[in-house]
């Protein structure tokens, strides 16, 4: 090959990479995740579809049932929607009000969506109670929940996320449409889940649940940084947690701390380190203290609490046709962690004091006759505790075996308190900026809203935050008659704590004239639903009900 030759050959190869590198950094169309396979859609309302692709690229939209385009309210749809993306790679355009009805097919550009339908979404936010999953109320509703399976009821579960910086403006690309089978029921918010079984029985329309929501967080968490000027507080507070590496600092001092402790009390723990460790079968607790499953003597030191580890064994007779069988071990709730062995068998651990103690016996661990339950109690800080009135049994099959009366007790170590930890989500803003900003444009029928606990201690200035996050929200939205149904806190609190008790029914006062002064926004009774034992109530059916019989009364 001569010089001119390889000359051509190389500008040829030349213009080809290039070509090639130019259609690589090509952006495709890029849908935010919310827009995707399964999603729901809100019925009569204008739809909004949006995204991003490379600056001045045409975007065209197709909706489509049975590959033609699908009937809307008042004609027809279109068959091609089009925009085109602006200098930032930003585009967006708007469907015409929907029926309900589906499943349909959303193409744009060379994206195809399946599985589409249009009903009624709801945005269900807010704390722990709002969070709490069905997999935990299946004690009160297990053949019930086991029976049904809807594909017309669906939950996307946004991440839990902070962000201090600025709004949002999509969610991680994990997040997904889950419709209501058995494979995911267990996920769905327990609330969620009831208020949507009961708005489908009524009005047969598909119903899309955006669970928005994080345990123990407080109201200002949830408003942005406009909705909160005129709590200047809570925006400097804000303010301090700005620098991400000021953030990766204190979890690094936390850690350290945490992981200090817990090696103190491991070195520390004589129950792990004896020849024959506590929770061994064989051990011989003939000399350990004798208390009662509820007393708290053992907690304390006369005054203040004992933190640190304590070890509690008991012995229990099973009947013989139990030998070998798996059964269910179940020990209520209990303050802080504990770590369970039958027969120095480990069967399971929870590291916080809220979840029920549900735990796995294997088969062939359980003998007939004499077996024994070692429980390792770790106190972080407070006072250590089993909670009354749960269940603290064995089952196996329709038989159970009572754990209740005494227990042999021992001190492992004693430590000071754990060290504390520092919940960012807990902040101002940062919430609203990486879980409900993402949202912005998604159409929306309501939000059903159950938080408060958290703020019961500041519940004098509650109605002034929650109002101010309502209008918040309402902007937010677009949508200024956008509904809010505020669930009332439940009661709480042994008959003793007066104070508490009182605090906590100033709350709901504090609630229901949030509900009373602000426009299209109404209280749904659950104090009488409440445990006093238990800040997280399992009957979650009889409120989701409630909201539902609110929400249709509301849009009628």
């Amino acid at each position: 090959m001569n010089q001119v030759s390889f000359n051509k050959v190389r500008l040829s190869l030349a213009v080809l990479l290039c070509l090639c590198a130019t259609s690589m950094v090509n952006a495709k169309v890029k849908l935010p995740a919310l827009i995707s396979d399964g999603m729901v859609l809100q019925r009569e309302q204008p739809i909004k579809v949006w995204g991003t692709a490379d600056a001045g690229e045409s975007v065209q939209v197709k909706f489509l049932k049975n590959a033609t385009p699908t009937g809307v309210k008042g004609g027809k749809l279109k068959a091609t929607y089009t925009a085109t993306a602006d200098e930032n790679g930003q585009w967006s355009l708007t469907l015409p009000a929907m029926k309900p009805g589906g499943p349909y097919i959303l193409q744009v550009n060379d994206i195809e969506l399946k599985d589409i339908l249009v009903g009624d979404v709801w945005l269900c936010s807010g704390q722990s109670n709002m969070e709490l999953p069905v997999s935990r109320v299946t004690d009160m509703f297990r053949d019930e929940i086991s029976a049904y399976e809807n594909t017309n009821i669906r939950q996307l579960k946004v991440p839990n996320i902070f962000n201090f910086h600025a709004p949002q403006t999509d969610l991680p690309d994990y997040v997904a449409w889950k419709p209501l089978t058995q494979e995911n029921v267990m996920n769905f918010s327990a609330l969620g889940y009831f208020f949507a079984k009961a708005m489908y029985e009524k009005n047969n329309i598909p119903v899309g649940l955006i669970n928005s929501s994080w345990g123990g967080t407080p109201v200002e968490a949830w408003i942005s940084e406009e909705g909160l000027k005129e709590f200047p507080k809570y925006i400097n507070d804000k303010r301090q947690y700005e620098d991400d590496a000021y953030l990766k600092s204190i979890k690094q001092t936390e850690g350290l701390s945490f992981y200090r402790w817990n090696t103190s009390l491991y070195r520390g723990d004589a129950g792990l380190h004896e020849a024959t460790p506590w929770y061994a079968a064989n051990y011989n607790d003939k000399d350990w203290k004798t208390v009662d499953l509820f007393s708290t003597d053992w907690g304390t030191n006369g005054l203040n609490p004992i933190n640190g580890s304590h070890w509690f064994r008991k012995e229990v007779e099973v009947p013989q046709d139990w030998n070998g069988k798996e059964a269910t071990l179940r020990l209520g709730c209990i303050v802080d962690a504990d770590s369970v062995y039958v027969n120095g068998t480990f069967v399971g651990t929870v590291s916080y004091q809220y979840p029920p103690r549900i735990y796995t016996i294997p088969a062939g661990v359980l003998k007939a006759g004499k077996n024994t339950v070692t429980i390792r109690l770790i106190s972080n800080n407070g006072y250590p505790h089993f909670v009354k009135e749960k269940p603290y049994k064995i089952v196996c099959g329709n038989e159970e075996v009572s754990l209740q009366g005494e227990w042999k007790y021992r001190l492992g170590a004693s430590m000071p308190p754990a060290p504390g930890m520092m919940f960012f989500c807990y902040k101002p803003v940062c919430l609203y900026n990486a879980m409900i900003a993402p949202l912005q444009n998604y159409g929306i029928r309501g939000v059903l809203w159950y938080q408060g606990e958290s703020n019961v201690d500041r519940r004098n200035e509650y109605a002034a935050l929650l109002t101010a996050m309502i209008a918040d929200w309402r902007s937010t939205f677009g949508n200024p008659e956008l509904p809010f149904y505020i669930v009332e806190l439940a009661d709480f609190l042994s008959r003793d704590d007066v104070s508490g008790r009182q605090a906590w029914a100033e709350m709901r006062k504090e609630q229901a004239k949030v509900a009373e002064t602000n426009r299209n926004t109404r209280l749904i009774r659950n104090s009488d639903l409440g445990e006093w034992n238990d800040i997280h109530p399992l009957d979650k059916k009889t409120l989701g009900q409630r909201a539902a019989e609110s929400a249709l009364e509301n849009n009628k």
